[in-house]
Order: structure tokens, then sequence, then C-alpha cells
């Protein structure tokens, strides 16, 4: 196979292996060593992509992270990863790659026409066209998210596995470059713990891209021997293939390993990728600094690329981009390209902005007789599929002038200038500082135990970089105590450069929107017109221009073009750029895997799974089970064909009639003990609890700082100085940190302490007119009349031979007990109840059972009928709040908004139909309620809870509804999303057994 853009030497690919893969349906080869965009290149493919909105042809643009264009989905089915870089791909053996956003190819797409329409296509354009009809605008959205966007999620369940790390070392330095690499070995030689996080497969960074010599050799010997050197220290961790994506607080840094992404789908094993947590003492910086681009007309066609890539794919792939190249530079850098091309055989002209200045590299270049035209600028580039031909202008005074030349290209490598790659150190907290000589931000005040070296704190010259990062790694080790030696300096050369002269966009403004499209986003297709027209129409922020443009957005994150954005935002609003400022560096610097945040905690493994003790036994029986505060509990218990429907109404039969047992151990349990347990009570309860006898229940609301209801349960008094509480099961862990933190913070003298007991005790709510039948069978050492045993009061007795506390309260309106007893004979004790029931039918029954039971008495639960914004006064409990003591939460009962009319208060339903259930969250508007001109109907409330009942045989419903208590018998209405208008009556919540007698039987 041919590989028409390949040297015939040189490189750090490896010729022995060469390597077939698959682009867009085509196979070409490569060697071992290229990635997917240096093995294209090499067979002469430039056209790889379709931009985002106007689906123009895209190349190649870099050689690293930062490439906007080459985003191909890479593999199909479980295997498959959207939206990767083909320049961070490394090439293996039959890998698959396709073009993203362009149907039905490349070469074919249907939208291509978008550019036809470009002009009526500007920024924000969706936010003013597609207004009307309203009703219309999902249609509109549809066809918008189809037309734009990149890569496609996998719809197979991920193949791969993933692991998480967590590490601690003395200094952490980011950058495998020649600074981080020195950086790490000073720190390293004084035997300091030290980490190396380096992003590429080999270390060396730019040093891999050039000619650099170390000491009289070539960098890469150099490279090797520190490598060498550092793998052989015991303290030392060299993690490779590794980015470092984000910095938080007390130098905690995120790292993402890919083990396995350079292997064929088939060979690999282990885990995919390790998400690193790494805790460091002192963090070194030296990510390197990012090559800009210019901004001219049609600078996006295939075959325009940075000038630093196409040194790379020399150098480091031994692949030559083009033949016959312009190389368009404000600095020089780009005759340093020049000189690569030209070494290459290719024919070369540079054009520079500046006049001809001292630099060493500009004399070198001419040396090598290439023509240079100085004070000239490329104003656009012309070609379909491929760069053609540039019109040159007359560059001066930061204006363009009379066009000078139309120069023949097939590739244009283009710079202006480096920004330092400052994501890591902005995330640290650090603030960026613009330096006017350089043309960039650097960094400026850190924040955190950090120093970024070399290119990463703007020193581009690499002798100077390269002491500075030999003073980082002095520093970093003395701060920490280590003894440490300076080491000598390296034999370094330098070239003395000309001065950069910042270009931020060829052309005029008043000429951006009419001439070629200038981009300054090449993912977003985000061009200087964009900007401008943001500036225009009141957008002055960047963080606004950036959302109203989408500059910045996707997976490049702004890493090219938004230092050009900002700059020409700057100038349209005549401002400096430091006062412009920066978008914001959040993380991740590069996209990462879900997989690698979830690692294993993935299906069954997503959350910690809470069982009780005789979860087997429900296992065994056919229970159901939902996830409750990470509990499984049974959720009903369906007998040969049932739905949840049937299984459901025989368990509430079953209960309302004769008896049914409910495995309430996961309800929360905490173990309150000492001399001011009382008063702590009093404290986070709204009624009182100092003069609740021993042996007596009482269920008590409790509140937060805002009088808003928090949680509820009830409370025993084990002894004088020893109560139980009971919580909800999803609010125990919440409850028991809310009493900690009053009592740690607030009330440090209160002689109390608290114990979480959830797991410790197994409890049965044994529930139903035949309930006192079934425990007394069991259990001869307690007195269950109602003289000897009344309501809200326990016992301690023996149930099936287990010391046991029995208490009687009631979820559901009938007798019942609570039957606790040690988890250990949590089982024993079930099975013999379930025994001494069979008689009269025992059945159990799950959580939608309790659910029916509990709204048809009206009982709340909280976080289903309560959310936050609901007081004891709006459920119709003011009963339940004292006057006579304070309580947390009482101050806020009193505000002007809590206390005022038209809250929603908690009410009950009834639906005209009385066989349609509603829907949990149902909006409730009023019958004659009018819709506004926005399409919005004033809303008097929502449906909280909604059932069947089989014991009434209708559907009934809890709500909140403005001013419910007030409205009993009312008529109220609830929108369907079908357009029916479901008609209900504000009811009292209590369905059943209004007067209360049934849990009071004899």
């Amino acid at each position: 196979m041919s590989q028409k853009n390949r040297l015939g030497t040189g490189g750090r690919v490896n010729r022995a292996i060469p390597l077939n893969f698959t682009f867009n349906g085509r196979t070409y080869q490569g060697y071992q060593g290229d990635t997917l965009a240096s093995a294209l290149l090499a067979n002469n493919v430039h056209f790889v992509a379709r931009s985002f909105k106007y689906h123009r042809p895209r190349g190649i643009v870099t050689a690293d992270v930062a490439e906007p264009n080459a985003v191909v989905q890479l593999e199909r089915g479980a295997y498959t990863v959207p939206n990767a870089r083909a320049t961070e791909i490394e090439l293996y053996q039959g890998l698959v790659a396709t073009s993203v956003n362009a149907e039905p190819s490349l070469e074919q797409d249907r939208m291509a026409v978008n550019q036809k329409f470009a002009r009526f296509l500007p920024a924000g354009f969706y936010y003013k066209t597609f207004m009307w009809p309203r009703k219309w605008w999902p249609k509109y959205e549809e066809k918008i998210r189809e037309a734009a966007g990149l890569g496609k999620a996998p719809e197979a369940l991920d193949a791969d596995r993933y692991d998480k790390s967590f590490a601690h070392c003395d200094v952490l330095v980011v950058g495998g470059g020649p600074s981080g690499l020195l950086a790490a070995l000073t720190a390293a030689r004084s035997g300091a713990r030290v980490m190396l996080v380096d992003d590429q497969r080999e270390l060396g960074g730019s040093l891999l891209a050039g000619k650099t010599e170390i000491d009289g050799r070539p960098a890469i010997h150099w490279v090797e021997k520190v490598e060498a050197e550092l793998a052989a220290l015991p303290d030392v961790t060299i993690l490779s293939r590794s980015t470092a994506f984000g910095y938080q607080d007390h130098n905690l840094v995120t790292v993402t390993q890919r083990l396995t992404e350079h292997l064929p789908v088939s060979a690999r094993r282990g885990s995919r990728e390790v998400l690193w947590k790494i805790r460091a003492k002192r963090v070194i910086l030296a990510t390197g600094a990012q090559e800009r681009p210019l901004v001219f007309g049609n600078n996006d066609l295939p075959g325009v690329m940075l000038a630093s890539a196409v040194s790379a794919y020399i150098h480091r792939y031994a692949v030559l981009p083009g033949r016959n190249a312009v190389v368009f530079a404000n600095n020089d850098a780009g005759y340093q390209c020049a000189l690569d091309l030209k070494a290459c055989g290719a024919a070369v002209t540079v054009v520079d902005p500046r006049a001809q200045g001292a630099s060493e590299l500009q004399a070198a270049a001419r040396r090598q007789g290439i023509k240079v035209m100085n004070g000239a600028a490329v104003a656009s580039a012309r070609g379909k599929l491929r760069v053609s031909s540039v019109e040159v202008v007359a560059w001066a005074n930061g204006r363009s002038g009379a066009k000078q030349a139309e120069l023949p290209c097939d590739l244009l490598a283009m710079s202006g200038g480096f920004s330092p790659v400052l994501h890591l150190f902005a995330q640290s907290g650090g603030k960026a500082h613009w330096n006017e000589a350089k043309a960039c931000f650097m960094p400026g005040k850190r924040v955190q135990q950090e120093v970024s070296v070399g290119a990463a704190a703007g020193e581009f010259g690499f002798a100077r970089a390269l002491a500075l990062a030999i003073d980082a790694g002095v520093d970093a080790a003395k701060s920490l105590g280590f003894a440490v030696e300076r080491p000598p300096l390296l034999k370094l050369v330098d070239h003395a450069e000309a001065p950069i002269q910042p270009l931020w966009l060829v052309g005029s403004r008043e000429a951006a929107a009419r001439g070629p499209k200038q981009f300054v986003d090449f993912q977003n297709d985000v061009s200087a017109a964009d900007i401008l027209l943001a500036a225009r129409e009141g957008f002055e922020s960047v963080e606004h221009v950036k959302r109203y443009t989408a500059m910045g957005f996707g997976t490049d994150q702004g890493k090219l073009g938004n230092i050009n954005g900002m700059a020409i935002l700057a100038d349209a609003l005549g401002k400096s750029i430091p006062e412009t400022g920066t978008t914001t560096f959040r993380p991740n610097y590069t996209p990462v895997t879900f997989g690698t945040f979830a690692g294993r905690e993935l299906g069954d493994l997503l959350d910690p799974i809470r069982k009780t003790c005789i979860h087997e036994w429900h296992v065994e029986h056919g229970a159901m089970f939902e996830d409750v505060g990470n509990w499984k509990r049974p959720w009903y218990y369906p007998q040969g064909s049932e739905d949840l429907h049937a299984a459901v109404k025989r368990e509430c039969l079953a209960v309302r009639n004769g008896v049914g047992m409910l495995d309430a151990s996961t309800l929360g349990k905490i173990d309150i003990q000492g001399p001011d347990a009382a008063k702590l009570l009093n404290w986070v309860y709204t009624n009182p609890w100092s003069k609740l006898e021993v042996g007596k229940c009482r269920y008590g609301l409790m509140l937060d700082e805002n009088g808003m209801v928090f949680d509820d349960g009830v409370t025993v008094r084990l002894g004088e100085q020893h109560y139980m509480m009971t919580t909800t099961t999803g609010g125990a862990a919440r409850v028991l940190t809310w009493l900690e933190r009053w009592l740690q913070t607030e009330w440090p003298d209160m002689k109390v302490r608290l114990a979480s007991v959830t797991d410790h005790w197994a409890t049965f709510a044994v529930v139903g007119p035949k309930s006192r039948k079934v425990l007394q069978k069991v259990c001869a050492d307690i007195d269950f009349a109602n003289a000897g045993f009344p309501f809200m009061s326990y016992r301690n007795g023996t149930v099936a031979g287990a010391k046991a506390r029995v208490m009687r309260i009631s979820f559901s309106g009938e007798l019942a007990y609570e039957v606790n007893v040690p988890a250990n004979a949590g089982r024993a004790v079930w099975e013999a109840l379930m025994q001494a029931g069979a008689e009269f039918g025992i059945t159990p029954y799950g959580t939608e059972t309790m659910h029916v039971l509990r709204a048809e008495k009206g009982y709340i639960i909280v976080g289903q009928d309560t959310d936050g914004s609901v007081t004891p006064f709006d459920l119709g409990m003011g009963g339940l709040v004292s006057k006579a003591k304070d309580f947390l939460g009482k101050r806020s009962l009193s505000r002007s908004d809590t206390a005022k009319e038209g809250r929603k208060q908690f009410v009950g339903l009834l639906t005209d139909d009385a066989q349609y259930v509603l829907p949990e969250g149902g909006q409730i508007v009023a019958p004659d309620a009018v819709t506004r001109a926005d399409g919005t109907t004033p809303m008097l409330g929502h449906v909280t809870s909604s059932y069947y009942s089989p014991v009434l045989d209708r559907s009934i419903a809890l709500a909140v509804v403005k001013g419910g208590l007030g409205k009993m018998g009312e008529k109220v209405v609830v929108p369907m999303a079908d357009g029916r208008r479901v008609a209900a009556t504000i009811a009292s919540p209590v369905f059943y057994d209004t007067e209360g007698v049934r849990q009071h039987v004899e």
C-alpha cells in the first residue's frame, strides 16, 4: 500500500511493523508509532471531516490534544468512542474510524448545502428564527440538533472495565517535556517521592518534534537518559498516556491514565483506564504552550495547519504534509517550520507581517533559499477540498493593503504565536495576567503550592526554560526538607529571535462579514463576524459572547481560538485584552470518558446495596424490590400471574380485613442517651418531650432552620435518660448528621450521646384486626389487652424466644404492633410470626401497599408529600407545634412568607371518575383558569401521592393546593399531557376511618 507522503527516513515510527486500518470504509496502512492523523496524512488524506454548523470541508490542523477538526467515531458497538481526536489515537492493527457529522458520507454530505445559506446562519440565528409557531419548537430543535453535532453516543453497554487509584506524593510534575523532565529529575535525586504525568506514549514533549541538541547530542538521547534514571529511582512513578485534567483544592490533581486504548480491541485485557486522584505536597506544571492559528479568509480549508504541527509530522512521524508550502507567521516559529519543510525538499515561501528583523532563524531561512515576504499577510486561502492557493496582501501599521501575490500551494502552515497552557493553573485558583511583549496570558499570582515552568510559564527560550525548571525542582525538594544539589546547566543553543507582532484578524472589521469566512473557533464554526455581531448586539462580557456564539465549546474547549476571539472582541469594544479577560478554564482539560468517572460503580455496584436480615426470605417468596435510601425493600409479592395492581389490592385487603406483616427494618433508628436527652428532643421536635413517660411513644415533626418539615418519626422513651428515635428510611443518615451538627457546634455542653443502631434491630410491623392474636401466640410475657398495652406505648418481652421491644404504633390506621428484635434473630422471628399467623391468613406486604394504607389515612411521607417548602401548618398539623417552648425552626414559622395566606396546604383529592388514578406530580388548576398569552396557566398546586384504594374501591390522591384547607368541597382540574382535563374535588386527606377507631379496637 502506498504512503505517498511518507518520508524515506527519519521519524519515530517502526517501519518494521506495518498496521492496516480503515477510515470511512477505505483501508490504509501506517506504522507502529503513528497516530491516526499522521497515518492519514501519510496516505495523502487531508479532507477528514465536516464542520459543526456549515458542514464545510475540514482537515487536520494540529498534532496534539487541541485538534478541533479531525474528530472521529472510533470502532463500533460496545467499543465505540465518539468524538475521539485523530491526533491522539495511537494507530493499531485493525483500527476502524469514521468521520462524524456527515451523512450519508463525508464526500456526499447532504447537509453541505448549509454552506450556501451561511450568511443566514450567523451566531444565535436559532434564537431569532425559530420562534413561531411556538408549538413547533420541538421539531425545530430536532432538526437543528440533527444538522449540527459531533459523534454518536454508544447504544451498546460499554464492554471495558475502569478503575480508580489514589496516590500521595511529595512532588507532582505535570508534563513530560524537557522542563518537566528536568524538574522531576532534580526533585527525585533528593529522595523525594515524585510522580511524573505525561499525556504522550513517550516522554520528551516538544523535543520529539524537532532537531534540538542538548550537550552537543540529539535531545532524544538526553530524554532517554533522564527517563532511565527516573525509572531506576524507587520513589518515582511515571504515568505515561495520562492526562491531568483537573486541579482541585489542597493540591488534589485528577488524572486519567489510558492503559489499553492503543491496543487492538481483541487484544485488550484488564482495565481500559484508571482515574488517579493524586494529593501532592508540591505541584510543578510543565504543560507547555499551545500555538495559535491566524484568522484570515478560509483559514479552515484542509491543508491549513499549525506550523508546529507540520514540524511534528515531519520529525516525529516522517510525514511531509505538503510539497509546495506557504508559511504565514507573525513570530520566528514559522521559520523553523519553513526550514524543516525545505530540508524535506518542499518548495517554501514565508509570509511575515513584520519588517525584516535580526533573527537567526530568518537569516537561516534566507541562506537556504527560502523566499521571505516581509510586511505581508495572507488575506485568504482558496481551494475546494484542499487549499490550492493563497492571496497575499501588504501589511503595515495593523492594516492590510494592496494585493501582492497569488501563491499556489498545497499546504499553508500558520503560526500566530504561543499561549501557555493555563488550564490547570487557573483551576488551582491562580490568576492569569497579560504579557504585552509576548502577546499571551501567563501565570500570575498562585494560591496553592504550585509553580509553572517552561513554556507553561511563558518562557519560550529553551535555555531559560530549563534553568527555571531546575529552580522549581530544587525549591520543591528544599521546601519539604530534602537535601538537594543543583545539577549543572546543560549546554544549549538559543537562537536570537525577533519580537512577535500580534495579529488577531487579517482585514478590517467592516469586511469580516462580507468576504470569505474567517474562523476563530474551527470546531464550532465561530467566525470573526460572529464575535463582531455579538458585540454589536450588546454582549460585552466574554463569557456571554462565548455562550452566544458557542466559542470555546466542544472537545476543543477554546485551546486554539479563544485568545484570538477575546482579542477581536476587545478591539470591537474598544478595550484592551486584559480588560476583556479570559473565559473560565473549567475541568476537564480534555474529554474524559464517563466510564473513567464511574469506575466499577456500575449496575448493582452504582450505590452500596443494603439488605435487611430477612432479604433472602423475601427473595425466596418472590418479592419484587425497590431501592429506598440504598436499601432493597420488598415492593410487592406477586402470586401467580399477578401484576403490581393485583398484588397490592390483595395485600391491602388482607391487612384491612385480617393481618399482614411488613419488613420495616430499614427505618432509621438512633439510640439517644444522657441527662440532656429530653432537652435535645425538645429542641429538634416541634412538640414537647420532657413529660413523656417511660414506656410511652410519641410522634414528632422535625424542622430545618427555615421552618420547613425536615423529617418525622416515632420516638420511644426506654428509660429516664434513654430514648430510641426512629426516622424515615432515606433520612436516617441525614437526621443523625443534623443532630450531631447541633451538638458539636451550638450545644457542645449538652450531655447526650447518639448512636446509629439501624442495622442492630430487625423491625416487623404486624398489622390488622387480627394482629393481636398473632402476637399472643408467640409472646406469652406481654399483656396485649388495651388496658395493659395502650396505643402509643411499648413493652419489653420475648417473641419466639428472642428478647424484643414491642411497640403499639400504626402507620396504617389499623390495630398494629412493631416488633423489634436483634438482627441476628430476625429471620427466625419473622418465620415464627408467619407460622403463627397462618391460621389468620397472614400476608406479607411491601412498600406499595404500605403507601396505599397510609394514604387512605392521610399520613404524610416526608420527601414525597413535602418538598422542603412545607410547614406543619401547611400540613394541617399545627397541633404538633408547641407554643410553650422553643425549637429549631420556630422563629421562621412567624416570617411573613411562612405565615401568609394562600400557601400550598395539604389536602385530599377525589376524582369525579372514581376509577381514574391521577398521575403524581400532576398540576392542579382552577376549572375556570385562563391560559396566558405565553401558553401557561396559573397553577394552584400539584398531586403529591395518588393510588387506587381497594377498601374504598376508588382512586384517592393527596396534594398541596394554595389555600387548600379553606377550599374543602371545591372543584379543581388536573390537565393531562394528552389534552384531557380531569375534574376532582378537594377533600379531607383522611379518606378511611375518619374517627380513628380501628387502631384502638379492643
